[in-house]
C-alpha cells in the first residue's frame, strides 16, 4: 500500500484545513486508518484512527472536538478535517494503515506510512 498526503498548508489561528491521504491498491477498504503528526523535535504521536468500514473511531484528546476523520473506500482516500486550528497544531501530519483490527495508537502497529504534508498555523 502506497500513501499520499495533500491538503496541508499555512493558515491563521481559528482557521481550517482538509487534509486527504489517497491510497494505492484494491486491498485499501481492509486496512484501519490514522492519521499522526510531528512537530519539530517531538515524537510523532497519534492524532485519529478509523476502522475499515468507518463505524468505529478514535481521537487523541488534544485534537476531540476540532478534527473529524473520515473515508471513501471507493476512492481509496481517507480524510482528516481539522477546524478551529492553534498554532500548536503546527506539524507534519502523516496517514498510515494498520492490518489489526485492534484499536491502537502507536507508530509501531501501522504498517504503511506516507511521506506526510506541512501544516502551519500562525498566531
Amino acid at each position: 500500500v502506497q500513501l499520499v498526503e495533500s491538503g496541508g498548508g499555512l493558515v491563521q489561528a481559528g482557521g481550517s484545513l482538509r487534509l486527504s491521504c489517497a491510497a494505492s491498491g484494491r486491498t485499501f477498504s481492509s486496512y484501519a486508518m490514522g492519521w499522526f503528526r510531528q512537530a519539530p523535535g517531538k515524537e510523532r504521536e497519534f492524532v485519529a484512527r478509523i476502522n475499515w468500514s468507518g463505524g468505529s473511531i478514535y481521537y487523541a484528546d488534544s485534537v476531540k472536538g476540532r478534527c473529524t476523520i473520515s473515508r471513501d473506500n471507493a476512492k481509496n482516500t481517507v480524510y482528516l478535517q481539522m477546524i478551529s486550528l492553534k498554532p500548536e497544531d503546527t506539524a507534519v501530519y502523516y496517514c498510515a494503515a494498520d492490518k489489526g483490527r485492534v484499536t491502537t495508537t502507536q507508530t509501531y502497529d501501522y504498517d504503511y506510512w506516507g511521506q506526510g504534508t506541512q501544516v502551519t498555523v500562525s498566531s
